[in-house]
């Protein structure tokens, strides 16, 4: 398959080099002193699965590429609008989109039933700007369990995990979704597809919407954060607000405030990408984790104190880091 990659920082770039070293046709785009030196030395892997260095192609212009079969969007959420309308010439007769945000994406509401089907968020895709170019119905849903930083330009380290769950909006077991996933296995990766994709979303945001913005505000790790008394109660409270929200969806999340609560201790030091963010002056993909979440509850007549209270804050945090 023909494969690019959009924003092939520390996730895109792994992903990326792993495809490319099982023989897939990939394409990174990227920009800076990281794609010089891709460009210069190749992908440079090292970590938990070894040291390796693979050599994709490489561009900073999408409109180097016409009709992939597969775009992975691996960019902050914050950063797609502005390049949702360069990707119009990669986008093909059959090409799949893989969304592979952070939140709730611009295409959660695609395919939905009830209600809530169509319901477009400001907060992940204001003015409809996504939805006009990357089309929900192009669109595959991914969730990300693995933890990669850009060590050094052109160098990536993993440091855990390997699993990326897709799914179709519909629930469907496609056959876009089986080559897709057995690329990716073959890249020794784990792709399981899932029937219920948006389950799987907010299994990891009922984490990410206390964990990330608390852990940018204050300078801490997971594990500061659970061991503090105080602040292991907020992230707690927080949870169950994003529940309450995700009850009125009709999802079910199959895992406690407490089994999140552990699994964060257990993790230990870790920061969170909205932490890393903070430290490296970049700004903060805040929209789709808990700016989302606060349109929703305004949306359902949900009462979320506290996490309107977080999201104002980080909100606020994240524009002093876009003026440095």
């Amino acid at each position: 398959m023909r494969i690019a990659v959009v924003g092939a920082g520390a996730i895109g770039g792994f992903i990326g080099a792993m495809l490319s070293k099982a023989g897939e046709d990939v394409t990174l785009i990227a920009r800076g002193a990281h794609l010089r030196a891709m460009s210069e030395h190749g992908v440079r892997i090292h970590g938990s699965l070894g040291e390796f260095v693979t050599h994709p192609k490489l561009t900073d212009d999408p409109a180097n590429l016409k009709n992939v079969d597969v775009i992975i969007l691996t960019l902050k959420a914050h950063s797609l609008v502005g390049i949702a309308p360069s990707l119009a010439s990669l986008i093909g007769p059959s090409t799949a989109i893989i969304s592979a945000q952070n939140g709730i994406p611009w295409w959660y509401f695609y395919r939905h039933g009830g209600d809530f089907d169509g319901l477009q968020l400001e907060a992940v895709d204001p003015g409809g700007t996504l939805s006009r170019y990357l089309p929900p119905e192009r669109t595959i849903g991914c969730v990300i369990y693995c933890s990669t930083i850009v060590s050094e330009p052109g160098v990536i380290e993993h440091l855990e995990g390997t699993r990326f769950a897709i799914g179709e909006p519909d629930g469907s077991r496609s056959d876009r979704c089986h080559k897709i996933a057995q690329a990716f296995i073959s890249a020794g990766l784990r792709c399981p597809i899932r029937s219920n994709i948006r389950h799987d979303i907010w299994v990891k945001l009922l984490g990410s919407v206390a964990f990330n913005p608390i852990s940018a505000l204050t300078r801490t790790t997971l594990q500061e954060i659970v061991e503090c008394p105080e602040t292991r109660e907020l992230c707690a409270e927080m949870m169950n607000e994003a529940n309450a929200v995700a009850t009125r969806l009709g999802i079910e999340v199959a895992i406690t405030r407490e089994q999140r609560l552990v699994g964060a201790e257990k993790v230990g030091n870790h920061k969170t990408s909205m932490l890393q963010d903070v430290e490296a002056g970049r700004p903060l993909e805040w929209e789709s984790i808990v700016g989302a979440l606060v349109e929703l509850g305004n949306k359902l007549d949900v009462p979320m104190p506290q996490t309107r209270a977080i999201a104002a804050c980080t909100k606020l945090l994240s524009q002093s880091l876009s003026r440095q």
